[in-house]
């Protein structure tokens, strides 16, 4: 170790928000090399854990008993000084400090890990019987709903929502979904794709209804803005999330929905301030926009750069990933890689009603995204195009019994 890496391993360094990223980055920051004191600050009394399982086993009664969430790591091995039920409600970048209901914490390096929050239904906050599903406290309590076989109502055909139907009609659960766009999925996919995946919510048993916006939530009902009313033993709202950045406001840049705006190597505009996973965007130069990704696989990746940067002034290459997610719902494996705003082309690889199908989107002859459903080796063979920037053969891709490769040079 030089000189120069030796005198910053040294340093302090004080994660805020101890999920994925903020875990996977004190990590990181061992697995490298470093030295000095790391200090992980979580919001939630909870050992640190992971949240995919939480609209799964968790919520069926599976997972929280036996640990199964838990993230598998000796913090105190790895002389991490773990402080859980602490909230951080500011940051004094001149002084490096930050400050938190259990007081202030010094810092030589921040990295805002905080994450994002739900987005509620007005007038909902704290009401009975409605619930979001965004940690495990949220599971714990939504886990007597099914196992009451109550009905409920969704409000937002999501990914979160598509999930908890899923779980919630496994339980044997009436479910209604209410989707205020005219279809599922509609800030994640174009029309053509998520429309078809409205009759998964039928397949199941569930009540799917698009183009209707909630006007009240009443104890038992909900109404909707057309005048119908829904019975309801319980609410299930899941409309979205918003990055939890109030702590960080007037100290770092925040962009139009409070995010974080870190750069190339999620630095932030503040001196030794980093930012990593939900509460953070950042410039993808591959899709020529800034990026903001709610998904489990940023706050991993994001982990490893920002641990980097901290340990050398110029890491060796800026963080660029291929997006990439996975849903488990109705009976489907969905896998997502990519970003397909940008694309030119949209090629099917075989039909909606087949048991398993992929789109993929090109740009100029280059594959920049693809969602498969049922086809997790095109997703794998996807990324790996997508990632190289590799051009493909538009005949080949449309081939479902073809592996996806990059087109022959001539």
């Amino acid at each position: 170790m030089n000189e120069q890496r030796r005198e910053r391993a040294g340093r302090r360094v004080v994660v805020a928000g101890a999920g994925m990223a903020g875990v996977r980055t004190a990590e990181a920051l061992r697995e490298q090399g470093f030295i000095g004191p790391v200090t992980l600050i979580g919001a939630e009394p909870h050992p640190p854990y992971d949240r995919p399982p939480l609209s799964k086993g968790v919520l069926l009664g599976g997972a929280e008993g036996d640990g199964a969430a838990a993230f598998d790591v000796d913090f105190a091995g790895l002389d991490i000084d773990l402080r859980l039920g602490c909230e951080v409600t500011g940051v004094r970048v001149a002084d490096k400090e930050i400050d938190t209901d259990q007081g202030p914490v010094a810092y030589d390096v921040l990295v805002a890990a905080t994450g994002a929050h739900p987005v509620r239904l007005p007038g909902t906050e704290g009401a009975e019987g409605v619930h979001v599903l965004h940690n495990l406290d949220d599971a714990l309590r939504l886990r007597p709903v099914l196992e009451r076989h109550d009905s409920v109502v969704v409000v937002g055909a999501g990914w979160i929502g598509a999930e908890f139907t899923t779980a919630a009609r496994a339980a044997g659960c009436e479910v209604t979904v209410v989707e205020a766009t005219g279809r599922p999925l509609s800030g994640a996919l174009p029309a053509e794709v998520a429309r078809p995946m409205g009759e998964w919510y039928t397949e199941s048993g569930a009540t799917l209804h698009t183009g209707a916006r909630v006007e009240r939530v009443e104890p038992g009902a909900v109404f909707l803005a057309d005048g119908r009313r829904l019975e309801a033993d319980a609410v299930v709202v899941g409309i979205g999330a918003r990055p939890a950045t109030a702590w960080l406001a007037g100290a770092v840049e925040l962009g139009p929905q409070g995010e974080v705006l870190a750069d190339a190597r999620l630095r932030t505009s503040a001196p030794d301030v980093y930012a990593v996973g939900d509460c953070a965007s950042f410039p993808s130069a591959r899709y020529g926009e800034r990026l903001l990704i709610h998904h489990w696989d940023n706050a991993l990746q994001g982990a490893r750069t920002v641990a980097e940067g901290i340990l050398d002034e110029t890491p060796a290459a800026p963080y660029d990933p291929v997006p990439y997610f996975w849903s488990e719902q109705f009976g489907r494996f969905v896998q997502y890689a990519g970003h397909h705003a940008a694309a030119d082309t949209t090629l099917w690889r075989g039909a909606p009603e087949d048991p398993a199908w992929s789109v993929c989107w090109l740009r100029e002859g280059r594959l920049v995204a693809l969602l498969a459903v049922g086809r997790p080796r095109d997703l794998t063979q996807g990324r790996k195009l997508i990632e190289s920037g590799a051009t493909v053969d538009p005949d080949l891709v449309r081939d479902p019994a073809r592996p996806l490769k990059a087109a022959a040079r001539g």
